[in-house]
Parts: C-alpha cells; structure tokens; sequence
C-alpha cells in the first residue's frame, strides 16, 4: 500500500482509496495484540488473501477492461476532478469490502479446510468490526474536515451521498454473502451466477458513491 501511494498522485481516485486503506489498517493494527484472536492464524491468512483481491485491482487499473467488474467504476472515474477524495476512498471500500471480503473468507476456509460457521471465525471476524467502527471514523473525518468547514451546497451534497455508506453494515453483508458462496461451492454453475451478481451490484453502489454532485 505504502508502494501504491508513492507512485500516484495524491488526486488519483485510486490514491484517495489506498491512503484510507493504508491508515485504517495502521490504526487497526495498533490494537491487535497477540491473544486478540483465538484464531490467529486463519485471520492472518484471511488478511493476505483479501489484500491480495485488491493489489491484484490496483496492478491491473493501467488496463480499466482488465479490472474487476466490481473495481471498474472507480479505476474508470479515477482521474474525474469534480468527484470529492471521500467519494473515491468509499467507492474503494465498497468494492473491496462488498465483493473481496466475501471472496477471500471463502478462499481462506478452503485454503485450511475449514468453513465459515467453524470454531472462531464468525467472533474474530466481529472483532475487526469493532476496531474498524472506531479507525473509519477517524479516517473519513480527515477525507471530511474541509466538507464540514465549508458551507458550499455541492460539499453539502458530497457529505450526504457518503454518509448514506456504513462500514459496519457492508461487512456484516459481506459475512452473509460469503456464507451463500460457501454454501453454493459445489455447484459451479450457481455460484458463477452469484459471484457475478456481487460484483455487478458492488459496481453499481460504486457508482452511485463515486455521482458528481
């Protein structure tokens, strides 16, 4: 991530998603001790396989038409100035919250041959939430300090498009979602057709977030 941003300018839509990314995952690994996770190894292998989903978007935005479907509306709109940096940073969050997590928890229990609904995972995976609640918030008051300090509508109006996105409630989906594709694993047809369906509807809340306003 700390490559990443030093090769985009801070402008880049792409560069606005990796900053909060990079300082969410800072913060929250200041908090993470040992023993904070009974299972410590699955969420560290969770951890890589879901930055993975991303780096692999990121390595992949020179060519928009090879990104994925879900990454597409912000690689594309990247570059756009009259989209606010906040808009950029939750359309990234969108997509990799909305369609990875979902992907990368499936990877990681077929990875170590364990399910979802096993042991630990679903209490470890809470766990993250309640230090994301409090790290995003810094986070997107530091995207938002000149919205709020200023008074012009077109900010008023950013402000009220990105407050309409939780962190908390994609990830809780995202815990669902996975539990669908764990459950559709077998059936490849099926599961094409879901996996599919995620990531059109992650672009198309994408693209809402990323409405010049």
């Amino acid at each position: 991530m700390e490559a990443i941003g030093a090769a985009l300018p801070a402008s880049d839509g792409l560069a606005c998603f990796n900053r909060m990314y990079l300082a969410v995952t800072q913060t929250v690994d200041q908090e993470v001790g040992q023993g904070f996770f009974a299972d410590a190894a699955f969420m560290t292998v969770l951890d890589v396989v879901f930055a993975n989903l991303y780096f692999a978007a990121a390595d992949a935005a020179s060519a928009p038409a090879t990104v994925p479907q879900a990454w597409r509306p912000l690689v594309e709109q990247r570059a756009n100035r009259e989209i606010e940096p906040i808009q950029f940073a939750l359309a990234g969050m969108n997509a990799h919250i909305n369609h990875d997590l979902p992907l990368a928890v499936v990877a990681t229990c077929a990875d170590l041959g364990t399910a979802p609904q096993a042991g630990s995972h679903l209490a470890d995976f809470q766990k993250v939430d309640q230090l994301l609640d409090a790290a995003e918030e810094s986070v997107r008051h530091s995207f938002e300090s000149a919205i709020e300090q200023e008074v012009d509508a077109h900010l008023k109006a950013v402000d009220n498009l990105v407050a309409s996105w939780s962190l908390n409630s994609a990830r809780d989906m995202a815990w669902r979602n996975s539990l669908v594709l764990w459950a559709l694993r077998s059936e490849q047809a099926a599961s094409a057709l879901f996996t599919d369906g995620l990531a059109a509807a992650t672009a198309l809340a994408s693209r809402l977030l990323l409405t010049a306003v």
